[in-house]
């Protein structure tokens, strides 16, 4: 995955995951799914909602195995191994070991689609709540890929072959246990 934003150049370093993804390129999709989500609601925020568009603060990484360091919510430290959008702070934060070991088993798509997917909860907190479903966690998902595909249509998202396959087994990682994701 790449966004035609990032400036910053990918170069090998010792810490390449056995993904093939470095950490160098990990934070360069970092930056790149930020812009390139945001940037998409910046454009099409009118084109399916009233009122305007303001983005929600970007906490970004944070470690969460050390809670007396972690970001907060609600007075609670954020949690390891997960992604958050904090309604009470409007802020989105995703932990560095979630987004190191989900690009380390499924590779570079996995970031775009976690951080599409809490600015998808941060999108359903600007909506009127006759708006969001009460499946709140499948609507994130669906406006995290209406980002990313959305951003892909205006050419300022590229899929690299094996993209797509990525974000369908990063969705099934991510699922909750619901009916509709029971197989």
């Amino acid at each position: 995955t790449s966004s035609r934003t990032t400036t910053s150049s990918s170069t090998p370093t010792d810490l390449t995951l056995d993904s093939g993804v470095t950490i160098e390129e990990l934070k360069g999709d970092i930056d790149g799914a930020q812009t390139i989500v945001d940037g998409f609601w910046t454009t099409h925020w009118s084109d399916y909602f009233t009122g305007s568009y303001v983005p929600p603060t970007v906490v970004g990484l944070y470690d969460g195995t050390e809670p007396d360091t972690a970001p907060t919510c609600a007075g609670e430290p954020l949690e390891a191994y997960n992604a958050f959008y904090c309604p009470s702070n409007d802020s989105v934060a995703w932990d560095a070991s979630l987004l190191v070991e989900g690009a380390d088993r499924i590779g570079d798509s996995w970031v775009y689609l976690v951080i599409a997917h809490e600015w998808g909860h941060a999108i359903q907190a600007r909506l009127d709540g006759t708006l969001v479903a009460q499946a709140d966690e499948l609507q994130a998902d669906c406006l995290g890929a209406a980002a990313l595909y959305g951003a892909a249509a205006d050419g300022t998202l590229t899929f690299d072959m094996g993209d797509e396959q990525e974000l369908v087994t990063s969705l099934s990682a991510l699922a909750d246990q619901m009916p509709w994701t029971m197989t």
